[in-house]
């Protein structure tokens, strides 16, 4: 099985921390080049030392808060006049917790530049690459709420399903390129992000985190919360010449928690 990445240009976003610096570190040691992107310089060059080179890599990054359009923008322009990107990973924090009924416009606004108008600047500016090389692959970090939607994460919730729904839309247009467009679904993982949601709910629900752990842990069959690496390993697979044919999928990596089938 094919799933070498040596000399192939990756960009990957949200690059500084949990499952977008483990698949920069998983895609490195398969030996791709990594250009990772996110919006703080020094936590990017600290991330850029823990990627392996032994392959003959040459990583570097770029400086883009997602939250801008201009400075993806921008930064997508300067990574694009040097390298043809074959591999774009897709990630950024999600969006506020909360119901949906107490949501504000202005938050589904942002969510949606940060996601959905993020990824696609991004994807259309990495295309032509992609095209002359006759290989793409472009892996969008979501949600399983594109499965079952989750309590007290309404903005989440909708435009995570906006992101999959584009994504399904693209894989139909490029796939005759050699280009795939996938998603892959993290269930609960220990990220930052899990921290967070947890200690918002616990102050909610007026709960002892460790009590409100143990409750989530029990919804999960495999009956613990996911690790950062193992996200970044289906990654790393859909990245690879291995995955030639899949494309159009939303894969889930949740500890079997997500009901559905």
């Amino acid at each position: 099985m094919d799933i070498s990445l040596k000399g192939k240009y990756a960009l990957i976003c949200g690059s500084t921390q949990g499952i977008g610096l483990a698949t920069a570190k998983v895609l490195a040691s398969l030996g791709a080049n990594c250009i990772l992107m996110a919006r703080n310089e020094e936590a990017l060059k600290a991330a850029l030392q823990q990627l392996a080179n032994d392959q003959g890599q040459q990583h570097g990054y770029q400086v883009a808060d997602f939250s801008e359009k201009q400075q993806i923008e921008n930064a997508i322009h300067q990574i694009t006049v040097n390298h043809n990107i074959a591999i774009l990973i897709n990630n950024s924090g999600g969006p506020k917790s909360g119901p949906i009924a107490v949501a504000l416009s202005h938050d589904f606004e942002a969510a949606f530049q940060q996601h959905l108008i993020g990824n696609h600047i991004l994807a259309t500016a990495v295309l032509p690459g992609m095209k002359a090389l006759g290989y793409g692959r472009i892996i969008n970090i979501i949600s399983t709420s594109v499965k079952t939607p989750l309590p007290n994460l309404g903005v989440s919730n909708t435009i995570r399903a906006a992101v999959a729904s584009w994504a399904k839309t693209l894989s139909n247009e490029v796939g005759k390129f050699n280009i795939t467009v996938n998603n892959v679904l993290p269930g609960l993982t220990e990220t930052a992000r899990l921290t967070s949601l947890i200690e918002q709910t616990a102050k909610i629900q007026q709960l002892e985190i460790v009590d409100l752990e143990k409750t989530m842990i029990n919804t999960i069959p495999m009956a613990r919360f996911g690790k950062a690496e193992e996200i970044a390993n289906i990654v790393a697979f859909l990245a690879s010449p291995a995955a030639s044919y899949v494309t159009g999928t939303s894969i889930r990596v949740d500890g079997g928690r997500t009901p559905s089938i």
